[in-house]
């Protein structure tokens, strides 16, 4: 039964080739199959269940289907590996060049007669016949024919999924007992292209055929209809994308990529690494130079390479540098120039209660409060910076003192704030203030320029955590706290919160609608020097304190000199009484 189904095998595969003779013009060349190049592997049963003149139909098979092919080192490479028990190689894709050599190598193939070791044969052909020592060349589509007679042996699932994986397209071949479920477990979907079991002519004419017109498709990558973005590869009737040195494929397997050859993490850059077509460069950060290794940056001294304009003198730091003054005057709003007194500059955080108990439409009327605030001082990059920060049971910094330079800037940013809800952690804000919001990192300035800083707590309720040591420890950092609170604020809490004296630095109003009044008494711009903690310190230097100051003079002189004349009188009065006495 079995020798008449491979015989019928190799009759219809002759048929066919006649047919095809009679149909196509007679020059070789030109009966040849014209795909882009393949590497072909056979891999043959020859287990003793394969009868010797089953196998003479089964080296026939072989041979007519080369027959069909175009054989070349560019073209169409073939080897030929047989199994029963044990695996051998009876040619590899680079012994033979010419099909007149492959021809006879097949001719002197001796059948090894003995079990069915399936599984190793597919591993070895994914392991060894089609590596690059063995003449597999990179980027060609690889094909494996399988035929067989029987049931494996060994396990073929795992090991066929595995060359699968790596791109060899396997078909299946069964002849008469041959189990179907093991020869759908190895082949290539889709099923119906790949499996083929020769139980009677149609099948046989269909494989044929079939098998034929699958490896000598046309190309789909030299005829364009492909989408590759940038290398089309040719396999029979199909096509793979891939892409150039230094660009990696894409999850939809058609675009590429270029490699982030600094996402591999070992490119060892001090400060920044850019990826680059085929590698990467490192970059310092402004205010730096790289050094000769092309990965260390030193730090540049900028007061020695730009023109910093500072009047007394210019302080480096990495990336830039800021002007300071002699002991006794202070930086003017030009941050280059000195001078014995100013309008202070500060960096003022103000920290919002956003708890439920504060209610929407007050949450509103604190953002005007907030606004206020704002109007009176002289914001700038260069002048006082302001930040905000509200908190609940969570904090949340709206805008840090380095994000917005002028007025406008923050008071649009203030009624755009969304009112939070929930509880009111006054001291995981006030830590919240002293490790972030005066960071460096977040707009303040360094604490050798002497510029203030300034924190504000509005809030409308007890705190439900403790503040004592954040309070503390902000004071101590040399923070000047002030503490605004209304409704159900507790005096304990804002007396702890605010700075010395007390009195100066708290206030409190039963009624939102009051805290307008706060604001407009409230004056934080002060000169640290001056200031001593007091609310406001007015510009000694400017014309309105000059006058203001002889107006004082004046009353107090005037008070004195009333003081003296009534004292005088006085005297005369208990004069004259001593002399009337006498």
């Amino acid at each position: 039964m079995k020798m008449r189904h491979l015989s019928a095998l190799c009759g219809f595969v002759l048929l066919t080739l006649a047919a095809l003779a009679t149909a196509r013009p007679k020059a070789g060349a030109e009966q040849k199959c014209k795909s882009g190049p393949v590497d072909l592997i056979f891999i043959i049963d020859s287990s003793r269940s394969v009868r010797p003149h089953e196998f003479e139909t089964m080296r026939k098979f072989m041979i007519d289907i080369l027959n069909t092919l175009d054989i070349g080192p560019d073209a169409t490479r073939v080897g030929v590996v047989q199994y029963s028990s044990q695996v051998h190689s009876e040619f590899s894709l680079k012994t033979h060049s010419k099909l007149e050599a492959m021809v006879k190598g097949i001719n002197q193939i001796i059948p090894l007669a003995q079990g069915t070791m399936t599984g190793l044969a597919i591993k070895y052909a994914m392991n060894v016949a089609f590596s690059a020592e063995e003449g597999d060349r990179p980027k060609v589509p690889n094909v494996a024919v399988i035929v067989t007679d029987g049931r494996p042996q060994d396990r073929v699932a795992e090991v066929a999924a595995e060359a699968r994986e790596k791109g060899i397209e396997i078909y299946a071949v069964g002849v008469a007992r041959a189990d179907m479920t093991s020869l759908r477990a190895m082949a290539s979907p889709p099923f119906e292209d790949h499996v083929f079991l020769v139980e009677s002519f149609d099948l046989i004419h269909q494989f044929g055929l079939q098998f034929q017109d699958k490896l000598c498709a046309i190309d789909l990558c030299a005829e364009g209809k492909h989408d590759c973005e940038q290398i089309c590869v040719s396999s029979p009737g199909s096509f793979t994308c891939d892409c150039n040195k230094g660009y990696k494929l894409n999850d939809d397997k058609k675009t590429c990529t270029m490699i982030d050859y600094c996402s591999f993490g070992n490119h060892s850059c001090d400060h920044e690494c850019v990826s680059v077509l085929n590698g990467y460069h490192c970059r310092c950060n402004e205010g730096y130079r790289l050094l000769e290794d092309g990965k260390t940056c030193q730090h540049m001294d900028l007061c020695n390479t730009v023109e910093h304009g500072c009047e007394h003198q210019c302080v480096s730091t990495p990336g830039s540098y800021y002007c300071i003054c002699p002991e006794g005057q202070l930086l003017q709003e030009d941050g280059k120039s000195c001078g014995t007194c100013k309008s202070a500059n500060i960096d003022l955080v103000l920290l919002i209660d956003g708890s439920k108990s504060v209610r929407p439409q007050n949450f509103e009327l604190v953002k005007k409060f907030v606004n206020q605030v704002v109007d009176s001082l002289d914001v700038s990059a260069h002048g006082t910076r302001v930040g905000l920060v509200q908190y609940s049971s969570r904090v949340r910094t709206e805008f840090p003192l380095n994000m917005y330079h002028t007025a406008d800037e923050i008071k649009a940013a203030v009624m755009k704030v969304e009112y939070m809800e929930k509880g009111t952690m006054t001291g995981l804000a006030l830590k919240h203030m002293l490790e972030n919001s005066f960071s460096e990192a977040e707009g303040a300035r360094p604490l050798g320029r002497n510029i203030p800083r300034i924190g504000l707590v509005f809030t409308d309720g007890r705190s439900q955590d403790d503040i004592t040591e954040w309070a503390k420890k902000a004071k101590e950092a040399g923070i000047t706290m002030y503490a605004v609170g209304v409704g159900k604020a507790v005096e304990d809490e804002l007396r702890e919160i605010a700075s010395e004296p007390v009195e100066k630095h708290f206030y409190y109003t039963t009624d939102f609608t009051a805290i307008s009044t706060i604001a407009e008494n409230l004056k934080l711009n002060v000169c640290p020097e001056e200031s001593q903690g007091e609310i406001e310190v007015k510009d000694p230097c400017a014309c309105e304190s000059l006058v203001e100051f002889q107006q004082a003079t004046m009353s107090t002189l005037e008070q004195f000199t009333q003081k003296l004349a009534a004292m005088t009188a006085r005297l005369e009065d208990l004069e004259n009484q001593l002399l009337s006495r006498k």
